[in-house]
């Protein structure tokens, strides 16, 4: 399950796994963030904030998933990944050979400090 917000005046799209992630929380996304992207041209950033990687809940929830990134990486200019999880440095070394964005690993007690690094402050 996905928690999400779209910041319209900043273009940025916050997002939070919380739960094994479904087939319907990447529609429920897209529904959200494509109308956005078609007007405005991008996303100036994406935040992701999680404590660990909750998996999928099946095959098709991973298949739909890479196929949401490999839909939008190219408008999204920067990835913010706010998380104390191990995983993240490998993930953010693996992750950009994938996408174009700039992405960039944050403690999870520097959300604010990752905000202002996606909004180019």
């Amino acid at each position: 399950m996905i928690e999400f917000s779209l910041d319209k005046r900043t273009g940025i799209l916050l997002v939070r796994p919380i739960g094994p992630l479904s087939e319907e929380d990447f529609t429920n996304l897209a529904k959200e963030v494509d109308p956005f992207i078609e007007e405005a041209g991008n996303l100036s950033g994406l935040i992701l904030e999680f404590k660990s990687f909750p998996g999928w809940e099946d095959f098709g929830a991973a298949v739909n998933h890479f196929r949401f990134v490999r839909d939008h990486h190219k408008k999204v200019a920067k990835v913010a990944v706010v998380t104390d999880s191990p995983i993240a440095a490998f993930a953010e070394k693996i992750t950009s050979h994938f996408v174009s964005a700039q992405i960039r690993h944050f403690d999870a007690d520097q959300m604010m400090l990752a905000k202002r690094w996606v909004a180019g402050d």
